[in-house]
């Protein structure tokens, strides 16, 4: 059997970086994980390929090699899933598809012969003992959750690793959390699963089989939603393979904000090498905070906890959200206000979206007020439900957010208020030729080709001269605003 394994391509936007990209040389962001890892579930005497739209746009003639395709995707991959679905239709090709896409809106995909939705780790064996039996069926799903200490390590042999700006691994599953809007705990539960610590270094053992240095992304939606088994197992072992391998990586992930009250994990996820947290922040309202029952950021100094993660050397990035119910008529300065106090520089703020199984779209169906499926994107000036808010005041008042954070004035002074306090880890390894392309690129394209370059400039020749340890970050930074900018409609 030949199986092709198809990743759609991402359309443009906050988190494609696809306008920074081109200062690395990269194509794209992120590997396809999931696909990685089916195709390690998939029969060992499979032949496989993997095509990434996002790195190349080529896929007939893959097509036409393949005895079956194999599709995973998220929500804002789904014009592009259109597409694939059409082309090997066209081609008279049989289709198997999973992930979230299809398993919140399976409804949408008359035309995918099988539909293997949840966790493949539980519904791929059953297609496939089907397949061979010649008895398959349409639609395979369970309740039940994967143990994900039986998983596969991801097969890295099917992607080129030059092509991305990091690569990716993942340790747990599950939320102990259960914001109203998110849909993380109805596809994967409340109760967090991990991986072995095991498991862990044998991923990282491949991926530095690869030749890969730089960038590893913890992509669990919790990282630390089991602090306990994080700091007694995992960090440990991570913190003894990084030594004995002389640091080649530094990780990011992604976390709750009670990430702030644990002294003793922050340390140890800086001694491991992780530089940057994700976090989502979500709104200054308290009222907001319970009404979507983020119970884990209420009654506590937002801004405080954020500043404690950067003083143990932890970026932050993280995401706001306006729209809700309980939104005040001042919401959009409140943001603006919170984001440049707290010198969060990658701040995605977007639009409130009902998704599919998450207890926020049950209500607001229940009270007749869902208008469409959502797209995926947060950040694409669309809304699929009917706010309480006027609508035009809501759209107004997101675009001053995004002005406020995001023009070159309030963006670099950001920067240079988050820098000037923060300390960065030593860098782990040392500078290469490589490393220095992104800083000429910056100079061209920011320095010299941009209007408001005299921003730039500042940033440039104070932090070369009076904090040259934030250097890297300020370049980085700089790259980010271009992007955020082009994303946002090139404000100025």
């Amino acid at each position: 059997m030949k199986a092709l394994l198809i990743q759609p391509k991402y359309p443009d936007t906050f988190w494609s970086f696809k306008h920074a990209l081109k200062f690395v040389s990269k194509k794209a962001a992120n590997p396809p994980l999931g696909l990685m890892t089916v195709s390690n579930l998939l029969p060992a005497g499979w032949e496989k390929r993997l095509v990434d739209l996002n790195i190349s746009p080529k896929l007939d003639d893959e097509i036409l090699w393949a005895d079956m395709v194999f599709i995973g995707a998220m929500s804002v991959q789904y014009e592009s899933v259109v597409k694939v679905i059409e082309k090997c239709k066209v081609c008279d090709k049989k289709i198997v598809a999973g992930g979230p896409l299809f398993t919140e809106e399976s409804e949408k995909f008359d035309s995918v012969d099988y539909l293997v939705l949840n966790e493949a780790e539980i519904t791929l064996p059953h297609f496939l003992a089907d397949l061979e039996n010649g008895t398959p069926k349409r639609i395979y799903h369970s309740s039940e959750f994967a143990d994900i200490t039986k998983t596969p390590c991801p097969d890295y042999s099917l992607i080129k690793p030059s092509k991305y700006n990091s690569m990716s691994i993942q340790y747990s599953r599950g939320c102990p959390f259960n914001c109203d809007f998110c849909d993380i705990t109805a596809l994967f539960g409340f109760h967090v699963r991990t991986k072995t610590s095991t498991q862990i270094i044998d991923e990282l053992d491949n991926i530095l089989k690869t030749g890969w240095k730089g960038n590893v992304f913890f992509v669990d939606d919790n990282f630390i939603g089991n602090k306990k088994i994080v700091k007694t197992d995992l960090l440990p072992a991570v913190i003894s393979w990084m030594k004995k391998n002389k640091m080649p990586f530094n990780f990011t992930t992604e976390a709750s904000i009670n990430l702030a009250d644990d002294e003793e994990l922050m340390r140890l996820m800086v001694e491991a090498g992780f530089t940057k947290a994700f976090i989502g922040i979500e709104t200054p309202e308290e009222l907001c905070l319970e009404e979507c029952k983020k119970t884990q950021n209420s009654k506590r100094d937002l801004v405080d906890c954020v500043k404690t993660i950067q003083n143990y050397g932890i970026e932050v990035s993280a995401g706001f959200i306006v729209g809700f119910d309980n939104d005040p008529a001042n919401i959009f300065q409140k943001q603006i206000d919170f984001i440049q106090k707290s010198g969060i520089i990658s701040a995605m703020v977007g639009l409130l979206t009902a998704m599919p199984k998450t207890r926020l779209y049950k209500r607001l169906h229940d009270e007749g007020r869902i208008l469409q499926s959502s797209s995926g994107d947060n950040t694409d000036y669309s809304l699929n439900f009917i706010p309480k808010m006027n609508k035009d005041q809501l759209l107004a008042g997101y675009q001053t957010i995004l002005t406020g954070i995001y023009t070159s004035k309030a963006y670099y002074a950001r920067i240079h208020s988050f820098l000037k306090r923060f300390d960065p880890p030593k860098m782990a390894r040392k500078i290469s030729f490589t490393d220095l392309i992104p800083i000429y690129k910056s100079i061209f394209y920011i320095g010299i080709m941009k209007k408001n370059r005299k921003y730039f400039w500042k940033l440039f020749f104070w932090s070369l001269f009076f904090k040259p340890k934030t250097f890297p970050l300020a370049i980085t930074y700089s790259i980010f605003g271009y992007h955020f900018r082009k994303i946002f409609g090139d404000l100025k």
